[in-house]
């Protein structure tokens, strides 16, 4: 199910984050998710008379004489409308309109990080049916699309039905077709592991709301006969002649059947469909089912029966829910993102039958290829691979996008619903496969990862708020083990002050009093004793040095990984902590800077922690192994080598050692594009390189190596203010032992960052 659907804070089956934490997300900075940025420079007189007045007349009278260039001159045809009433909020209820606007916030975030796709969230404030269509059926020449969400059943079937015969682009409530389109994927999948045919296959659905419905609508449309399909909802099964409980929606799914309770309809059945409640289904059911059971247990929170509880009596099973802690989850965002991208690009009048099941094929074929390392690592560590436990793709696949909106768009195109078709469908898959940044998706596959691979990792400030919080947090979003070094009535109390408890599993280390504490200064000593440092030393800096200690820690394996830095410089940390840990044999140590931004997506600037003005050699390794780290990301790295001058103009002393780097990577092996000495703009600028017809690189410049300390920082903290970019790091790249240092001042989500970064590298090695 939609990942938006989540439980409230008090229920902690599936929670791991606070009402705290949510509600800060939330009002810190700008309050709320969304906001609105330009796309055209109005800087001056002249770009506000062309965007505003006289300028703006210009395309409101071609429009007025051809409507169909509204695509062209304004924002509609990226643009989709996420629509409630708040009848039926998550799991939560009707709530009202306002109450439901941070998940039609939340909708729209989806939108524009999966499928690139502008959203304003619109939430009418009525429950009257005839008064909602009035609202909506006048807002087309806004939009693009209208996606429906939130909207309690039967009114749902009245308001998407009369919008889509009002409205000439494209109408969806996800809440039902998303749900049937990844169920359906899934069930593809399923029937072809199980050698069944899905025009044979005998169905059985629990549960008669939205979903559920438009789950039926959708099989039959891809060919499941009508009486395989068995309908129940709480009074039991949907038969022909029923009277109680019935309406005009229910009825078209009664059959003719003996059949009155789920657990005859499910006796013999070869596949269910879930849309009910926790414990719906029994383990007696189960076992009653036919022979390799199909089982989707799509409800939210918890499923009608557990993927534990149906192989404990049919080891057999295939099974599906809709939560992330299991395999084969049913997740609405891999449906209507990449949905509406394709509606959007061939301008379809409409969202029809032959769009979804084009959408649900696309999904169960992708599930069928290979799994990239990136996601493989995500959904497991081990790996993913088309079978049992993977009939559904995983949600941050990179390849969604290239995959399910180009079947869209050519069904779109062949049912003759599409108004601009796209003459070339590889291109433009292509197209959308760029669309997206890889680095984006990488940070979402390495607490997935994380999550499915838990770490044990030091704070080594643990008397610090920020760090306590980041710790909890850590926990809770069940990334592993934290270890908070510092006094513990010290934490305790400032733990009482937050008013959070402390969960269980986080552990506390008083460096002075640890049991650890005798090991680890004979360690240090056995490390130092020729250099200068006697045992007592060595005895000082394990008691009172909080980073020698968490190093030490970290060095002998009592730890995974640390993070630290939130009350002292990089460098003053970075020096207790090379007490324990040295950098890695055959390696440069440095500081690694992700930049993202929405113009020039991720961009790695190195060195920008550690090197005043490196050699030559040092640049080319620093290159080797930025690189390296771009691929871990999932780019394709594409290495700058930044200076002043851009090959030999204007001349200087300077752009020496960075040409010198360069030719030290000619005479040596390399699998990756680089280039210099460039100017910044050069490296980023395809205009700008098309000037050099001779430089080597293909595109933007992803990986920056800066020719000094000075300028990667002046780079690094500049560019955050003047523009929108956001930027993590520096991540130590190097160090034998997995070790983050975070800058003083650092936010907890920053913290949290740094820990998860340290946790993935410990799993790496």
């Amino acid at each position: 199910m939609d990942d938006t659907k989540t439980t409230p804070m008090g229920d902690t089956r599936t929670a791991r984050i606070t009402a705290e934490e949510a509600l800060a997300l939330h009002s810190e900075g700008k309050p709320g998710k969304l906001e609105i940025r330009l796309t055209k420079p109005l800087t001056t007189a002249r770009d506000l008379s062309l965007a505003y007045s006289p300028g703006v007349a210009e395309p409101c009278l071609h429009i007025h004489r051809d409507p169909s260039l509204a695509y062209d001159y304004t924002a509609k045809g990226n643009m989709v409308a996420v629509i409630s009433n708040g009848t039926a909020v998550l799991g939560l209820g009707n709530l009202g309109a306002l109450a439901g606007k941070p998940v039609m916030e939340g909708k729209a975030a989806l939108f524009k990080r999966f499928a690139d796709v502008d959203s304003i969230d619109l939430c009418v404030d009525t429950e009257d049916t005839d008064a909602f269509i009035n609202a909506v059926r006048y807002l087309g020449p806004s939009f693009g699309g209208i996606n429906l969400e939130d909207i309690k059943a039967p009114e749902c079937f009245v308001i998407e039905q009369r919008l889509r015969e009002l409205m000439d682009i494209p109408v969806f409530h996800d809440d039902q077709h998303g749900t049937a389109i990844v169920a359906a994927a899934g069930l593809i999948n399923a029937c072809h592991l199980t050698g069944r045919a899905l025009k044979d296959t005998r169905l059985v659905i629990n549960g008669a709301g939205s979903a559920a419905i438009a789950c039926a609508e959708l099989v039959r449309a891809m060919g499941m006969r009508p009486e395989h399909i068995i309908m129940c909802d709480t009074k039991g099964v949907l038969y022909r002649g029923r009277a109680e409980g019935m309406n005009q929606w229910k009825s078209a799914y009664a059959v003719a059947t003996d059949h009155r309770t789920l657990a005859q309809a499910m006796s013999g059945a070869d596949a269910f469909f879930g849309l009910s409640a926790k414990g719906a289904v029994t383990a007696e059911m189960v076992r009653s089912m036919a022979p390799n059971p199909i089982i989707f247990a799509m409800a939210n929170p918890d499923p009608e029966i557990t993927p534990d509880e149906a192989r404990a009596v049919r080891p057999d099973v295939i099974i599906a829910t809709g939560r992330s802690d299991y395999p084969n989850q049913v997740n609405n965002v891999l449906g209507f993102p990449f949905i509406f991208r394709g509606a959007l690009d061939v301008r379809a009048s409409t969202i029809n039958d032959a769009m979804k099941v084009a959408a649900a094929e696309a999904l169960a074929m992708l599930a069928r290829e290979d799994v990239p390392e990136e996601v493989a690592g995500a959904g497991g560590g081990s790996g993913l691979r088309f079978g049992p436990e993977y009939i559904i793709p995983h949600a941050f696949d990179p390849r969604l996008i290239a995959r399910v909106s180009p079947a869209v768009a050519r069904a779109a195109m062949e049912s003759g619903v599409a108004r601009k078709p796209i003459p070339d469908l590889h291109r433009y898959a292509r197209e959308l496969a760029g669309r997206l940044d890889a680095g984006i998706s990488a940070l979402e596959t390495i607490t997935e990862r994380l999550k499915a691979n838990p770490r044990k990792v030091v704070f080594a400030e643990g008397e610090e708020e920020k760090v306590i919080r980041a710790a909890i947090a850590y926990r809770q979003a069940g990334y592993g083990t934290p270890v908070l070094v510092g006094r513990e009535d010290r934490i305790n109390a400032t733990v009482a002050a937050l008013g959070i408890p402390l969960p269980e599993g986080i552990e506390i280390h008083n460096a002075r009093l640890s049991d650890s504490n005798r090991r680890y200064a004979e360690f240090l000593y056995g490390r130092k004793q020729r250099q200068g440092f006697l045992l007592r030393d060595c005895q000082r800096l394990v008691n009172q040095d909080r980073n020698a200690f968490a190093a030490c820690m970290v060095a002998a394996g009592d730890a995974d990984a640390m993070v630290s830095g939130i009350t002292r410089s990089t460098g003053d940390t970075l020096e207790n902590v090379r007490l324990a840990i040295d950098t890695a044999p055959g390696t440069v140590l440095f500081g690694l800077t992700m930049m993202l931004s929405r113009r020039a997506g991720t961009v790695l600037v190195a060195d920008t922690a550690i090197h005043e003005r490196p050699d030559a050699a040092t640049l080319a390794e620093i290159a080797r192994q930025s690189a390296a780290e771009a691929r871990r990301l999932g780019l394709t790295p594409r290495v700058a080598f930044l200076s002043f001058s851009t090959f030999g103009d204007p001349g200087g002393t300077i752009p020496g050692s960075v040409r010198e780097a360069v030719r030290l990577l000619d005479e040596s092996e390399t699998d990756f594009e680089y280039d210099g000495e460039m100017a910044a703009d050069v490296a980023l600028s395809p205009q700008l390189r098309a000037l050099y017809p001779f430089c080597r690189l293909t595109g933007p410049a992803n990986v920056l190596v800066m020719p000094g300390l000075h300028a990667a920082q002046i780079l690094t903290k500049a560019v955050p203010f003047l523009t929108s970019a956001t930027t993590i790091g520096p991540l130590l790249v190097g160090m034998e032992k997995p070790v983050q240092i975070v800058n003083m001042g650092s936010s907890v989500n920053q913290v949290l960052d740094m820990a998860c970064f340290a946790a993935h590298a410990a799993i790496s090695r």
